[in-house]
């Protein structure tokens, strides 16, 4: 079993985790890991250590407010023209497909693929996606929705108000 604390605890960016599994398989990794990686710092191995060693009440109450920011990212980028945003089921990004919007006018630029249109929605909405070419998918953004709600809201807002600008 290889697990963690970004998700369940949403502690993205400790990179805490463990590996549970046959000695020589664990000890196997642990190599490969000692070669590609830095150890983790004291500082997040006592949080993760609290965490994992608290109630889940804590836990709850983040599934709830994720679930609800889930919701709410997913209704409005399907909320603008040429986006289409499935609903995702687990971590905490939505994954919309733009492809509806790549080759047409926004603010005088025609993006050809998503990599120029997260530079332009970075540049004028001021909000940071990640180009589907990143995971080998052209046509699609990546938008975490791991931050407060009105951050949430504020961002997509910017993106609907510049997207809905896009012409043929």
């Amino acid at each position: 079993m290889v697990n963690g604390v970004a998700k369940t605890y949403a502690m993205t960016g400790w990179r805490v985790g463990w590996v549970i599994g046959p000695k020589d398989v664990v000890k196997a990794a642990t190599n490969l890991q000692s070669h590609a990686t830095s150890n983790v710092s004291n500082v997040a191995q006592v949080a993760a250590l609290a965490a994992v060693s608290g109630d889940l009440e804590a836990v709850a109450s983040m599934r709830e407010a994720f679930d609800r920011r889930r919701r709410t990212i997913v209704r409005m980028l399907n909320e603008i023209d040429g986006v289409v945003c499935p609903e995702p089921e687990g971590a905490f990004y939505a994954y919309p497909s733009v492809k509806a919007l790549l080759g047409k006018e926004i603010r005088g630029r025609r993006p050809q693929d998503t990599v120029e249109l997260a530079a332009l929605i970075l540049e004028e909405a001021e909000v940071a996606v990640v180009p589907g070419e990143a995971f080998g998918t052209p046509g699609y953004l990546r938008l975490s929705y791991a931050l407060g709600d009105e951050d949430l809201v504020e961002g997509v807002s910017r993106m609907q108000k510049l997207l809905a600008e896009a012409r043929d």
